[in-house]
């Protein structure tokens, strides 16, 4: 009798028995906290952040609206050229830049032409200007196409390349306008790819860093690409020499101000490169 009872009292505790919350919730407990930790570490990261890239309020207005007219728009062409070739490709894209000079009603400027001396050798970097927008540009691409002299220069440059490249650029408002030099000069193109969604921070710093800049005349042109690759901006230097070239950008460092525009820049790019060119023979500026 007394272990028929026993055995009773066992059963009834067994199914009494319930485990306490702590318990229970332990696995619970434990994500959260690594939860709370990670977004412990999201916040620091975001407000370090913040120290370095300011906040851009969203807009319903185009980016590109912002910082340029959109009524000119400039085309950028890079050639690499077969180093067997370079002569006549030289001859071949001079006929083509008279050839344009002279088809009436074509509002297609060359604005400059160079050759790459450091960086991407054997490369070839061209600088149009359309005037009237994307409408001119549709006007202009198909009266090239349909005349025959410049479709054979074109077939023949073809032979000399080995590839090339095409974008359309806007002017940053801020920028000087642009002023055909002449003389001798060398000139350095600077090209970065920053990360999306952060052009009109990079217009902001830059409206203010361009006035560091000034003293020595040597801004040329500043664009950022519309169409081909994007998010992509290219500054436009002029120097009279290599020398000249680094006395300039040491004097930068002088300024106040240039260095914080800097640190607010560089970490909204992905990609930087560098390219010092020589304007060639029939280039409209030099």
């Amino acid at each position: 009798m007394f272990n028929s009872i026993l055995k009773q009292c066992t059963l009834s505790c067994t199914k009494q028995i319930t485990v306490p919350l702590q318990f229970r919730c332990l696995s619970f407990n434990t994500a959260s906290l690594k939860d709370n930790k990670e977004s412990e570490n999201n916040n620091n990261e975001g407000w370090l952040k913040k120290l370095l890239v300011r906040r851009i309020e969203p807009t319903k207005e185009q980016h590109s609206r912002m910082l340029s007219d959109k009524e000119v728009i400039y085309e950028l062409q890079t050639h690499n050229v077969r180093p067997d070739s370079t002569d006549n490709y030289m001859k071949n894209y001079e006929q083509v830049v008279k050839l344009c000079q002279k088809i009436p009603n074509l509002k297609y400027e060359l604005i400059g032409s160079w050759s790459v001396r450091v960086g991407d050798l054997d490369q070839y970097v061209h600088l149009w200007k359309h005037q009237g927008g994307y409408a001119e540009i549709d006007k202009t691409n198909n009266i090239l196409l349909q005349n025959q002299e410049y479709a054979k220069l074109r077939n023949q440059c073809g032979q000399f390349l080995r590839s090339r490249h095409l974008q359309y650029l806007l002017a940053f408002s801020f920028w000087p306008s642009i002023e055909l030099k002449s003389g001798s000069n060398i000139y350095e193109i600077r090209s970065y790819s920053l990360k999306p969604g952060t052009m009109i921070e990079w217009g902001n710093n830059w409206a203010r860093a361009i006035n560091h800049r000034r003293s020595n005349d040597e801004p040329f042109a500043g664009f950022f690409s519309q169409v081909g690759r994007l998010y992509n901006v290219h500054h436009f230097w002029c120097y009279k020499n290599l020398e000249v070239r680094t006395q300039t950008r040491e004097a930068a460092w002088m300024s106040p101000g240039w260095d914080e525009c800097v640190a607010y820049t560089v970490p909204l790019i992905k990609e930087m490169q560098s390219k010092i060119l020589h304007p060639t023979p029939f280039s409209p500026t030099q």
